[in-house]
């Protein structure tokens, strides 16, 4: 019996300590305030992606403006505020507010459309220095 005893005894051990080690591979979210997203984010250009595949990018600019394209060569203008935790945007045609949770996943931005887990998620693909490139609007014959 003293065997048994041991052997359980060496289980539950084994058991804690497997579950006291941190997970590798996994990390967790941290959620990124508006003023830390403004730091992340100004005077850079971020392209996203949705399920890994390429989305679009914004440029980001001081005073909270925008600059958003799905890389089409077409841009829309507009700018950035902060409600709560979350950071909302609006453009010149789009003036509802697109609100977004924004997160730190392994460096990287993850934004969750209205802090909802179950809606659209972008995720950084790259950051970088250069503007996006915008053809301009419409020219019609």
């Amino acid at each position: 019996m003293r065997d048994e005893d041991a052997k359980h005894g060496s289980m539950r051990v084994l058991v804690f300590l497997i579950l006291c080690l941190p997970v590798a591979g996994f990390s967790a979210d941290r959620s990124v305030s508006p003023s830390e997203f403004e730091s992340i984010v100004t005077d850079k250009t971020l392209s996203y992606s949705i399920q890994g595949v390429e989305y679009g990018a914004e440029e980001y600019f001081g005073s909270r403006r925008v600059r958003w394209s799905y890389l089409d060569g077409e841009c829309e203008d507009g700018e950035w505020y902060p409600k709560g935790e979350q950071v909302c945007f609006v453009y010149d045609a789009l003036p509802s507010p697109q609100c977004w949770q924004f997160y730190l996943r392994d460096d990287r931005l993850l934004a969750r459309f209205e802090n909802n887990p179950d809606a659209t998620e972008l995720y950084e693909l790259d950051r970088r220095e250069e503007p996006l490139m915008c053809l301009g609007p419409k020219v019609g014959v």
